[in-house]
């Protein structure tokens, strides 16, 4: 079973849960990030719930986008690199990504938030923007509203102890 809003549009996972999902999430991407890989393209489709005895149990996957982030021989970070294509899911990409700055450990956690956001609120600020004529022209308004938007205003609807 994935973990997303399926039932109904807009639904909310309850504090508990978020919290519950959030931690297991987190130490999935822990683990990539300690064996030197960025996943890229983190979003709550790609976490799912195991079955029978392990239901509770948060799995990551998808990994067609995942990248090493260091040099497996060397342990060097990779280099920095911009002008980069825009990969992954554009509702959870963090802002570095749409300015076409190569992903790192930074973004998967960014793109985490994002998916936290979602899961608690239904939706995300920035989602389905009504203006764009095509793919980029979205694409900007979206990295546009994530740029403007207060970190108040995107947890707006959160519960305040999360």
């Amino acid at each position: 079973m994935q973990l997303e809003l399926k039932e109904k549009k807009n639904q909310k996972y309850s504090i508990q849960s978020l919290v519950a999902n959030a931690e297991q999430m987190l130490s999935r991407i822990e683990y990539l990030h300690k064996n030197g890989y960025v996943h890229r393209d983190i979003k709550p489709e790609n976490f799912l719930f195991g079955l029978n005895k392990n239901k509770n149990t948060i799995y990551i996957i998808d990994f067609g986008l995942t990248k090493r982030y260091r040099d497996p021989k060397t342990k060097n970070h990779i280099p920095y690199k911009d002008n980069l294509p825009m990969n992954g899911t554009v509702r959870y990409a963090s802002i570095n990504t749409h300015l076409g700055i190569q992903q790192t450990r930074r973004d998967d956690l960014e793109t985490w938030i994002y998916c936290l956001v979602y899961l608690g609120r239904g939706d995300v600020p920035w989602q389905n923007p009504k203006k764009g004529d095509t793919i980029k022209e979205k694409y900007d308004i979206i990295m546009q509203r994530k740029m403007e938007l207060t970190p108040e205003f995107v947890c707006k609807g959160l519960p305040s102890n999360l």
